[in-house]
């Protein structure tokens, strides 16, 4: 067993509070290089990742994105490219499309735990809006944003975690 990856799976946790530390750069672009090492069917690529460092845009994304809790230094936005997935011969809705979504957004939260960041999954958002504000393709839809940062000190409870408290 290789112990480091196993630590890596079993430590790497979801960031909802956020630092306004930097991200470097030279992290971002790990995080983001390690896209192109997902897992995928057929080895297509049909699952773009948008990288989102401007300020401004980080917050127009917030803005149509309720599920977005973080403030974060940068994202990764996971998308579909439908048009090319169609010329491949897969119907739009294919079950394996969404799954290299999966298999993309596991590899970025790991890459990110890998070079000290935090993360923080986001499927909560206006896709149309997003799309728009990305200045996608038309045939490339937005599925996941993938928040990244530095944690703050103070993180809220996770989802249920309230109910295990001591009373």
């Amino acid at each position: 067993m290789n112990d480091a990856a196993y630590a890596a799976i079993t430590s790497r946790r979801v960031t909802r509070n956020m630092s306004a530390e930097p991200v470097a750069p030279e992290a971002f672009e790990l995080v983001i290089g390690a896209a192109r090492h997902a897992p995928n069917a057929g080895n297509r690529r049909l699952q773009p990742v948008v990288p989102v460092t401007d300020p401004r845009l980080l917050r127009l994304l917030r803005l149509i994105a309720p599920g977005m809790v973080p403030r974060p230094q940068a994202a990764a936005v996971i998308c579909i490219d439908v048009a090319r997935a169609l010329d491949y011969g897969f119907r739009p809705d294919a079950p394996g499309l969404y799954v290299d979504v999966g298999t993309t957004a596991a590899t970025l939260l790991l890459a990110a735990h890998a070079v000290g960041l935090a993360s923080c999954p986001v499927t909560s958002f206006s896709r149309a809006a997003a799309g728009r504000l990305l200045g996608l393709a038309p045939g490339v839809t937005a599925q996941m944003i993938v928040c990244l940062g530095h944690a703050a000190v103070d993180q809220p409870l996770a989802m249920g975690a309230w109910a295990r408290q001591p009373r």
